[in-house]
């Protein structure tokens, strides 16, 4: 086994529309053409210097995957335990649906609860290893919450908008935080103009979604993970409830990342992208065969975390799902409330509405037979219900006087 210490293999910045470049060791936020970024590594080099057998002795948390990952130095991770979350069998479900190897993956054990933990622990990191001060954010509530719990580990001053109506639990968390928190009236794309005029204004580092490059990384880790708790093989069909579509860019960025170094073979996962039918611009996009999404208007859902009229990673989104042959479902709000209920109370597993919209659509897709019986299928849950701090449908609250 390897005794060599773990270390990045990243290479540079690069833009996947116009191609140009940009160093990782400065500040770069969007291509100058306006696209994301997306971060490089040498790996073919790093095709001969790392093994699965060099993971065997590593600790359960995503920075396992050192090799894959920007962070130049270690004196620069800040890091709360976060990665290698649960995948967990749904066998009564399953059986019940008509999925017998249905499997949910499940974030809602990571800190502060939710999955934008892995892109604030690899976006912060490097914000720190950037010099980074004071960064700047619109969110929708868990992301603001998870960068605002590691900018304080940083020592990094967080400013973050978010729409008045998030939960919370996730206002508390930010606040709590000591980030200094504005409240808009408005959608996450109000939140994000605000955002934009607060980074001209006072030169912050702006965090918003894909205009810093390496929150993705911290999220495709996911990817990493399941094909590593999977033994190096990859499942049928993973599900994934889509806003700003990071989550779903990065599985599908890392398990190419994977198959280039030879770790797992030349199937892919279908991926799914799920939505919303109060905001649903991806499935619109997908249904038309576009490469981009058009804003949403009146865009309204009561799963929150997914609710984003219009994804600045619209494009490759829709890439991840055209290149794996998978598609885009959207789900209605009371299915979704059902579906929260029913994986809840059978298989024991309180999820968020965005994580219950998966099921919803891994059963609409089985009744018309794009997932097939003997598929292996993937519900990516991104963040504990218990952070939701509502519930409709409570019928079986009873008295103790009139039963006991």
């Amino acid at each position: 086994m390897s005794e060599r210490k773990p270390s990045s293999f990243v290479s540079h910045l690069e833009c996947p529309k116009c191609n140009k470049t940009y160093s990782v060791d400065v500040i770069n936020q969007l291509c100058e053409c306006g696209t994301p970024l997306l971060v490089r590594y040498d790996l073919q080099k790093l095709k001969s210097k790392w093994s699965k057998a060099d993971l065997l002795t590593r600790e359960p948390n995503l920075w396992r995957y050192r090799e894959l990952l920007p962070v130049k130095s270690d004196e620069n991770i800040v890091s709360l335990g976060e990665g290698m979350t649960p995948l967990i069998p749904l066998k009564r479900l399953g059986e019940k649906v008509g999925i017998p190897n249905l499997l949910l993956k499940d974030e809602g054990t990571i800190p502060s609860g939710c999955f934008k933990a892995r892109g604030a622990a690899v976006g912060i990191s490097k914000a720190k290893e950037l010099g980074v001060k004071s960064l700047a954010m619109p969110t929708n509530g868990n992301a603001g919450g998870a960068w605002s719990l590691y900018a304080a580990r940083a020592g990094i001053e967080a400013n973050i908008v978010m729409p008045i109506k998030a939960p919370k639990i996730t206002r508390n968390e930010t606040a709590i935080a000591g980030a200094k928190l504005y409240l808009v009236d408005g959608l996450i794309s109000d939140a994000g103009k605000i955002v934009g005029k607060a980074v001209q204004k006072n030169n912050f580092y702006d965090a918003s979604t894909l205009k810093e490059p390496y929150r993705i990384e911290g999220k495709k880790t996911m990817g990493l993970e399941i094909a590593e708790q999977l033994g190096w093989e990859v499942p049928d069909v993973i599900l994934y409830p889509t806003g700003g579509g990071v989550g779903i860019i990065g599985i599908y960025k890392g398990l190419k990342e994977l198959q280039e170094i030879g770790w797992i073979g030349e199937k892919m996962p279908r991926l799914v992208a799920v939505q919303a039918s109060g905001c649903a611009p991806i499935v619109k996009a997908w249904e038309e065969n576009k490469k981009e999404s058009i804003m949403w208007q009146d865009a309204d859902t009561i799963a929150f975390g997914i609710n984003v009229p219009k994804a600045i990673g619209d494009f490759l989104i829709l890439e991840s799902i055209y290149e794996t042959n998978g598609c885009a479902v959207a789900i209605d709000d009371k299915t979704i409330v059902k579906c929260q209920e029913e994986i809840a109370s059978i298989e024991g597993l309180f999820v968020c509405p965005e994580g219950a919209a998966n099921l919803a659509a891994a059963k609409r897709l089985k009744e018309q037979n794009w997932i097939k019986e003997d598929e292996k299928v993937v519900l990516l849950n991104t963040g504990a219900g218990i952070k939701y701090p509502y519930h409709p449908s409570m019928n079986n609250i009873y008295n103790v006087s009139t039963c006991l």
